[in-house]
């Protein structure tokens, strides 16, 4: 089980591809992926033909799949900030737990055991994790009608969102940035714990 979970985390943590927008025009069109933040770069990426992360797309999803652009990085937003939660979950329990016996450093020393050692909470957490999914799926079924931008559901509460234009880039670009560290990260301490047996910083 461990294996198979670890295997999940590595596959799930391959996804990145294009950003946001929340109108046509015949500007953004002509834009790399819309004119999405994320093309930047200028990260240098060893074996791209450019030599760096600037307008990074080998399979060329932007040109042969333009109008699935808003889906794909509606998927890369939603997968970074669970990969983010996730870093956050996986790390946090390895100093501290929730209350119960069950969930006590004693029952389970390991945060990787706790996947095979608790059914029921593995169950309940996909149960909401799919509740959340699925109260999704109306924004998702318009997301052509560019009625809002990939990744936009209107959840601010505490207003940390700029009003700047260039604000707005910053924090789109930074989340997204983050979003994909995230994710290659969660999958290296799912594989680093589960092949270790050892718990943070899941070295041998």
């Amino acid at each position: 089980m461990k294996t198979t979970a670890a295997l999940l985390a590595l596959a799930a943590s391959a996804s990145a591809f294009a950003p946001l927008q929340s109108t046509k025009s015949s500007s953004a069109l002509n834009e790399f992926a819309n004119g999405y933040v994320g093309a930047e770069g200028p990260e240098p990426i060893p074996f791209s033909p450019a030599g760096t992360s600037v307008e990074f797309d080998p399979c060329g999803f932007a040109e042969r799949a333009p109008e699935w652009l808003p889906w794909f990085r509606e998927a890369e937003l939603k997968h970074g900030r669970a990969a983010m939660l996730a870093t956050v979950g996986f790390v946090a329990p390895e100093f501290f737990r929730v209350p119960g016996e069950a969930y006590s450093f004693e029952a389970i020393p390991k945060v990787i055991d706790a996947h095979d050692a608790l059914p029921q909470a593995m169950i309940q957490i996909f149960g909401w994790i799919s509740f959340l999914e699925a109260c999704t799926f109306p924004a998702l079924a318009n997301m052509n009608e560019y009625d809002r931008a990939p990744g936009d559901f209107g959840f601010d509460p505490v207003g940390l969102f700029p009003t700047d234009p260039e604000k707005q880039k910053e924090y789109k670009l930074a989340e997204l940035k983050n979003g994909r560290l995230a994710m290659i990260a969660i999958g290296g301490m799912v594989a680093g714990a589960s092949v270790t047996g050892n718990g943070f910083p899941y070295l041998p």
